[in-house]
């Protein structure tokens, strides 16, 4: 893999992007290898967690506007980009936000468009007191936020803070963004990684099946009434008492001591 370093130890996958002379932007490369990693970390029983950063001062600057856009002669430019985003910056996303295990976004620096979602795909986000939020999809490139970022920001800071961020194109200190919700939390610079690193190993050593389940669930309630999220909650546990990580964490609650769950 060219744009991305991965590689996992005691469970915790860590995939760090790595193109930091331009600010880790995203280019046709980083999409591949950023898929094959995730594949690699959902088929990889071993890990269970998988930790995103990036390398240099900043997390993720967007798109790679240099790369240039995917499609033929037959195609407009509008047609391009969005032939790009169908075959390419889509799937990254979707396959990120939907893999069935925890994921942790560490935003080390400045995180810009596309970049804004590909933070937000992870499951808990910390930034370093350093980092901003920024979209430049409007005032600078006369296009809508995307990489999920019109699905994630509104739901997390709601309408007219999404809105501000989006029309607007200020930048977004980290303090804030942990104070409006938009990220889970905000860690000093240099205590970022170490941060992380703790709650990764801390999800490592936890019941990998129930997390995945949890993410499930939290994500159908956007669409279920509350009596169908019931339902599906009656189910899920259910399916999940008769995993032997159930019986180990009553066992073990019950003689007062640290659960050893399996993967």
């Amino acid at each position: 893999m060219e744009t991305i370093l991965y590689d996992t130890v005691d469970g915790v996958a860590q995939l760090t992007l790595n193109r930091p002379k331009v600010l880790n932007s995203i280019n046709t490369q980083m999409i591949a290898d950023v898929r094959e990693a995730v594949a690699q970390f959902a088929a990889d029983e071993t890990a269970r967690v998988l930790l995103i950063t990036g390398s240099g001062r900043g997390f993720c600057a967007g798109a790679d506007l240099a790369d240039g856009v995917v499609g033929d002669d037959t195609m407009s430019q509008g047609q391009r980009v969005a032939h790009g985003m169908d075959i390419g910056f889509n799937p990254m996303v979707r396959e990120l936000a939907e893999v069935g295990k925890p994921v942790i976004t560490a935003v080390n620096g400045m995180t810009a468009g596309g970049g804004v979602g590909l933070a937000l795909a992870g499951d808990i986000v910390i930034a370093a007191r350093a980092a901003t939020f920024v979209q430049v999809f409007g005032p600078r490139l006369a296009l809508i936020p995307d990489m999920g970022c019109t699905w994630f920001v509104p739901r997390l800071v709601g309408r007219a803070r999404a809105r501000a961020l989006a029309l607007l194109g200020n930048k977004l200190p980290a303090e804030t963004a942990a104070d409006w919700g938009l990220i889970y939390e905000c860690v000093d610079d240099d205590k970022l990684m170490e941060h992380a690193m703790a709650y990764a190993r801390q999800l490592a050593a936890g019941p990998s099946n129930a997390f995945g389940e949890i993410k499930k669930a939290l994500d159908l309630s956007a669409h279920n009434s509350l009596s169908e999220q019931l339902d599906y909650e009656r189910d899920t546990q259910g399916m999940l008492g008769d995993h032997p990580n159930f019986r180990e964490g009553v066992i073990s609650f019950l003689k007062k001591k640290e659960p050893e769950f399996s993967a």
